[in-house]
């Protein structure tokens, strides 16, 4: 492709090694492709509040699509400048079908303010006894009735031990009118967003108001829940450690993301 106008990347598993650090050639590369005038989003499941550590790592505070699309925020100014959420009618609905599908399974909602650490808005609540899939649980426990009484960017459905591909698989079965599934994780975590809503619906709305189109946009991913953006941009990139359905998804397989995956595509264009 000519040199693409907009860079959109994933940040675990793609941009992040396994510390959770950017090595220095890549971070070189994404500040020389910034410095030449292309713009670099951050494409994550992270919700807002997650965002920080990669602002940090890179040196500067791009805009992030979060939450897999459903919010859009500017870090610089901690300032969500979007979001799209699940109705409390389609959460009842999505939970009722989720204990009939995956009977154990636990529940939690992401919900959003106005800023990543908005005290007016509990962020990241859940049902008693949850069972985090990360390694830093920030969730508050409440009653179901709780969980459900208010609109949210996502709900996560978890159950330790299982796969989250068999996971999604039994629940897309049903779910079609209700949301979108995706995973980012095997650990048995999946994430329903509302539907039509991915990481691609997240960076178009960004990249469309300047005129920038999908065939100026490079776009790097690892997991199944970047698979809507890497086939919406013009150049789709898979980590070497991607998924088998994200390499079958993309134009091209560049390195793993402990071997600065990310970096050495940015270089054919910078540096």
């Amino acid at each position: 492709m000519t040199l693409p106008a907009l860079i959109a990347c994933d940040v675990d598993g793609t941009l992040f090694d396994e510390n959770e650090t950017i090595s220095p050639r890549t971070r070189d590369a994404v500040r020389a492709a910034v410095a030449a005038g292309a713009q670099f989003v951050v494409a994550t499941g992270r919700p807002p509040r997650w965002i920080r550590p990669v602002v940090e790592a890179l040196g500067f505070a791009p805009i992030a699509v979060c939450a897999n699309g459903a919010v859009v925020y500017d870090p610089a100014n901690d300032r969500v400048l979007s979001s799209r959420t699940l109705a409390v009618d389609t959460l009842a609905e999505l939970a009722e079908l989720a204990a009939r599908v995956i009977p154990g399974a636990g529940l939690a909602v992401e919900r959003i303010g106005e800023r990543a650490h908005d005290t007016a808005t509990p962020q990241f609540i859940s049902s008693p006894g949850y069972e985090h899939a990360w390694l830093n649980p920030d969730n508050t426990e409440v009653s179901i009735d709780d969980l459900l009484s208010a609109p949210a960017i996502k709900l996560l459905i978890r159950k330790a031990g299982a796969r989250s591909a068999d996971m999604a698989a039994a629940l897309a079965k049903h779910v079609g009118i209700e949301g979108d599934i995706t995973y980012s994780t095997n650990n048995g975590l999946v994430e329903i967003v509302p539907l039509g809503i991915s990481k691609a619906s997240g960076v178009e709305e960004i990249a469309k108001p300047q005129g920038i189109t999908r065939d100026e946009v490079v776009a790097f991913g690892d997991m199944p829940n970047d698979i809507p953006m890497l086939l919406w941009a013009g150049h789709g990139v898979a980590m070497g450690n991607a998924h088998p359905d994200v390499v079958a998804a993309a134009d091209e397989v560049t390195a793993p993301n402990t071997d600065d995956g990310v970096g050495r595509v940015l270089e054919r264009w910078w540096l």
